[in-house]
């Protein structure tokens, strides 16, 4: 944070913060400290589109790098048109699609089935990180469980849970087989509504990009700008 600071004051202007075109033309004369805010500016959201394409965090952060260090060394191809934040993610998503394309795993979003996107997924190796997450989904769950009425709750864990027949969990219940479908559709709709305000509600925070980590991938870039800013 510290360095994020430092770059901003030696960038900023008296009043405020310069806008991204601005840092851009210092850039292009060679201000590093401006292309070092530009980068610090935009990590978070280069970062989730680089993420989006790509799981492991070594192959993230080397695409990050060279999505930076093209964009630093075709700045002079930025002509305003858009914003920079979304030109600089499509070099990182580019450069992304690049790295799949290397391993044979590429299937173009635009052309490509449900059935081949399906395919073409392989579930993330089995890591604390993941066990951890799905041990936070498992307790998400169960509290969105708990919230629902029990002559709600008991026939979604008899069926959805236990596997229970309909006809079993009409035995259990001492109910009509139509009152266990009824109650079930009820339980699953009030789930779903509660797990879809909160993914709505956490959504946003999926994939940040933490201090520490935007603190190394600026300097890694940094030092290999060296040579070319000369």
């Amino acid at each position: 944070m510290e360095q994020q600071e430092a770059a901003a004051r030696r960038v900023a202007s008296t009043e405020a913060a310069p806008g991204d075109e601005a840092l851009v033309e210092r850039a292009r004369r060679g201000d590093s400290a401006a292309f070092e805010l530009l980068m610090r500016r935009h990590n978070q959201r280069v970062y989730r589109v680089v993420r989006s394409v790509l799981r492991d965090a070594g192959d993230v952060e080397d695409v990050m790098q060279q999505a930076y260090l093209s964009a630093f060394v075709h700045l002079d191809q930025f002509a305003g048109h858009a914003r920079w934040s979304t030109w600089v993610c499509r070099i990182a998503l580019n450069e992304a699609i690049a790295r799949i394309r290397q391993r044979g795993r590429f299937v173009p979003l635009e052309s490509a089935s449900e059935a081949q996107m399906t395919d073409s997924w392989t579930p993330p190796e089995p890591d604390p990180e993941h066990a951890a997450a799905r041990r936070e989904l498992r307790e998400v769950l169960e509290e969105a469980v708990d919230r629902l009425p029990e002559i709600y709750r008991t026939v979604l864990v008899l069926r959805e849970i236990e596997e229970m027949s309909t006809a079993e969990t009409a035995a259990v219940l001492e109910v009509r087989e139509d009152v266990i479908k009824t109650r079930l559709f009820r339980a699953r709709a009030a789930l779903r509504e509660q797990l879809d305000r909160r993914v709505g509600e956490e959504l946003p925070r999926v994939f940040t990009f933490g201090s520490d980590r935007c603190d190394r991938l600026v300097e890694a870039v940094l030092a290999r700008l060296r040579p070319l800013s000369g």
